[in-house]
């Protein structure tokens, strides 16, 4: 066959397509419009790479310092950065404060001017939160005057929280706790980590990227079939004017080529409507700017070529087993049963695949990318193999009913492979979240752990610099609203003379907040207790005696000009106390003081950690102490406590899929909105028909809910066979205790079904227009 004959024959279907009156138009627009949302979401996945690369780039362009990084001295080009990071209900806020020292400091990128002090500049999404009613509690916390906006290349996503405030004298505030340095420019240190992925997170990235991509080709290949009944019949008439039986598919190709070509231009349009509201979405606290979403030239060209290729290719293979004759097209008749053998072929050779690599953990080097992609897809691609042979075989054996069941019945048995199409990409969908939820749950202990903070004694911590008043302090957390209990224990370390490296922690507190870290027989100001117990102190039993005499001597870094070493002698009615956890998970030793039994001098010398209690039925406690806090010191930020720590990687992933699930769900709503509508369409006469002979409209509503409530049964279960059969598959590649995720399971089946009721209930409204008698006019 010459590539001439191919090229007259599709572009014969292409001409069929668009000038067949209204039926063709509708038909191709149909087609175009499936395949349009399945080429949009592909579009959008070959521009993630860039949007995060950007995202990058713009985070390490502003980075301004590191911890340890080799101080630089005051010059007229250096500029004083001090983080004033802080939290606001579950949302980050990234601050800083700025103080130039010279005409030729370095300005933040999208910072036209340095902020005067007292004055900040603010990304838009800051600007609009402090403006309205929720922004409250913010706006008494940034208590600075707005006096611009950060620039696009200074954020990292539209909707970040954003500032940059001036101030004065923020060298002195070097010294103490804050967190800052001097810099000379931005974007001068390192953002990359040099430390090799875990194969087990690179596992999880393939596998995340190849079950988020399957549905959507697997919807583009059902897109490509819409209108697929009457097409046989208009092909049944070619044959009847002389077309043979390969120029007749050649041409139902071209009219799948024309829809699929114009689902190009479709998707096209949706990815760049969708890529202007990016800016106007947060998904999971992940945003990006239009310009971030630009796809890879090479990826968008090889989707604008492979997405017709597969429209010819699955029109070709989808009449093989069609006979299509000049007075009809034999599916009419019942058709001959599907095959299984060659269907089990695909998940069996996906398992062959993956095989190798069973057992093989994360000490076993990089699992091999191809055998991984390769493997998933031949397992995913099995579910649409199977699942019409499942709803062929089922629906044979149904039984009598109700006339809307029999009338379901009767239709699925006719049109089984339809039917199978029409829920192939959602099952696909189930199957893989099964799966990766399964993987997720599996390895989530190494990347997860409970944290060492006691978040049911203590929520939040805060530092007291040195120096500063710490009862004033602990007097305003505790008239803070919100907050129960202050616990706040000073902490200095004294030396035996006689010895250079022996030391000994001092630990200053009231009664109450002795309590939280020793069992104390009888406590009262001016009590010393000596600590026993602890794994940390070794120290402790022989300085802590009676009379010895222990030295503080001043600290070289941050000693005053005018500081001297002074001494302290353990007083002689010391007692035993056994020593037990802090609310960090800390077990302390050494020497417990009371504030009576320590020289004034001493004490001034002590750095205080508070721990707070709050009462968390107050709304909006947090934020309440960080006002607090902020009021105090704005470069002293409490610590908020979380009773779980996970890796920044698999957290970085698990939102990643959570953004895609939510966009693949989205796919698979509009589409099957799309192929339920297309199905109704065709069968608007045959509806009109029954509704003219009796037939109860709540009968044929009942019957359309069947033909979609069964196979979708049938492919949800067969979905989670197959996802908990991968599922098991990766967990034992990853050397992990197979363990059945029931929750998940039930969840994501539940999510699938909760979408098909949606659609169902959505094409609720087109049912009923066209179950009207007046349906069976034509023209």
């Amino acid at each position: 066959m010459s590539v001439g004959q191919w090229s007259r024959d599709l572009a014969m279907g292409v001409r069929f397509a668009f000038s067949g009156g209204r039926e063709g138009w509708t038909r191709a627009l149909l087609t175009a419009v499936g395949v349009g949302l399945g080429v949009a979401l592909l579009l959008l996945t070959t521009a993630i790479p860039n949007a995060l690369a950007e995202r990058d780039r713009r985070e390490e362009a502003r980075s301004d310092h590191t911890f340890g990084q080799q101080e630089i001295p005051k010059a007229d080009d250096t500029l004083i950065v001090l983080d004033a990071d802080t939290t606001f209900r579950d949302m980050d806020v990234r601050g800083r404060m700025l103080e130039a020292e010279g005409p030729r400091a370095p300005l933040p990128p999208g910072v036209s001017a340095f902020p005067a002090a007292g004055e900040m500049v603010v990304s838009p999404a800051l600007k609009e939160l402090l403006a309205s009613d929720d922004g409250k509690l913010l706006r008494e916390r940034l208590d600075y005057r707005i006096a611009g906006t950060i620039g696009e290349q200074g954020l990292v996503g539209s909707h970040e929280l954003a500032y940059f405030a001036g101030g004065k004298g923020l060298a002195t505030m070097l010294e103490g706790p804050a967190s800052g340095a001097r810099i000379d420019s931005f974007g001068n240190d390192d953002l990359g980590s040099s430390d090799a992925w875990d194969p087990v997170l690179l596992l999880l990235v393939l596998v995340v990227f190849v079950v988020l991509l399957m549905p959507v080709a697997v919807f583009i290949a059902a897109a490509v079939r819409f209108g697929g009944e009457r097409r046989d019949r208009r092909l049944a008439a070619l044959r009847l004017v002389g077309s043979d039986s390969r120029m007749t598919r050649r041409i139902a190709a071209g009219e799948a080529l024309a829809g699929s070509v114009l689902g190009l231009v479709l998707g096209t349009v949706f990815f760049l409507l969708g890529r202007e509201l990016a800016a106007s979405l947060e998904v999971f606290h992940v945003s990006v700017f239009p310009s971030y979403l630009n796809p890879s030239p090479v990826l968008a060209v090889l989707v604008a070529l492979a997405v017709p290729a597969a429209a010819v290719l699955v029109t070709i293979l989808a009449l093989r087993g069609v006979v299509i004759e000049p007075l009809g097209v034999v599916r009419t008749a019942k058709p001959s049963r599907r095959r299984l053998w060659w269907r089990l072929l695909l998940p069996l050779g996906g398992v062959a695949l993956l095989y190798p690599m069973i057992g093989q953990g994360d000490d076993g080097g990089d699992f091999n990318q191809y055998l991984v992609v390769g493997g998933v897809m031949f397992l995913l691609v099995g579910v649409t193999a199977l699942l019409p042979w499942v709803v062929e075989t089922v629906v044979a054996r149904l039984g009598s009913g109700g006339v809307a069941w029999q009338l379901a019945v009767r239709r699925l048995q006719l049109s089984s492979g339809a039917a199978a199409r029409m829920v192939n990409g959602i099952a696909v969908a189930v199957a893989g979240a099964i799966a990766l939820q399964m993987l997720f749950a599996g390895v989530e202990g190494n990347y997860t752990r409970a944290s060492e903070y006691d978040v049911s004694r203590a929520q939040m911590s805060v530092d007291v610099p040195k120096g500063a008043d710490a009862a004033a302090i602990i007097g305003k957390y505790l008239d803070t609203e919100g907050v129960r209990k202050v616990t706040a224990l000073s902490d200095v370390y004294l030396r035996d003379r006689r010895s250079e490296d022996s030391f000994v922690q001092l630990t200053l507190a009231d009664c109450a907040s002795l309590r939280e870290v020793a069992t104390l027989p009888s406590c009262r100001d001016g009590d010393v207790f000596a600590a026993k117990g602890s794994e940390y102190d070794s120290e402790g039993d022989h300085l802590a005696k009676p009379g010895t005499t222990l030295w503080r001597e001043p600290d070289g870094e941050t000693a005053r000009a005018d500081e001297r070493p002074f001494s302290w002698t353990v007083p002689q009615d010391i007692r035993p106390a056994q020593s037990r956890e802090d609310p960090t998970g800390y077990e302390r030793g050494g020497i417990l003081v009371t504030p009576g039994a320590l020289p004034e001098k001493l004490a001034a010398v002590t750095s205080a950690r508070l721990f707070l209690s709050l009462d968390l039925s107050v709304p909006d406690a947090y934020d309440l102490v960080r006002n607090t806090a902020a009021r105090l010191d704005p470069a002293v930020q409490p610590m908020t406590w979380h009773s779980v720590e996970s890796n920044d990687r698999y957290a970085t992933i698990r939102t990643g899929l959570s953004v895609g699930s939510a966009c693949v769900l989205a796919l698979i709503g509009a589409s099957l909105l799309v192929s339920q509508l297309e199905q109704l369409r065709e069968r608007r006469k045959l509806l009109s028909s029954l509704v003219a002979f009796g037939t109860r409209r709540r009968t044929l509503g009942l019957s359309v809910l069947w033909q979609t409530a069964i196979p979708i049964g049938l492919g949800l279960l067969l979905a989670a066979t197959v996802g908990i059969a991968l599922g098991v598959v990766l967990l034992r590649m990853t050397n992990t205790a197979v363990r059945v995720d029931w929750p998940s399971v039930l969840s994501m089946t539940g999510i699938g079904a909760g979408v098909v009721l949606v659609v169902t209930l959505l094409s609720l409204p087109p049912l009923l227009k066209l179950m009207r008698p007046d349906g069976l006019r034509t023209e």
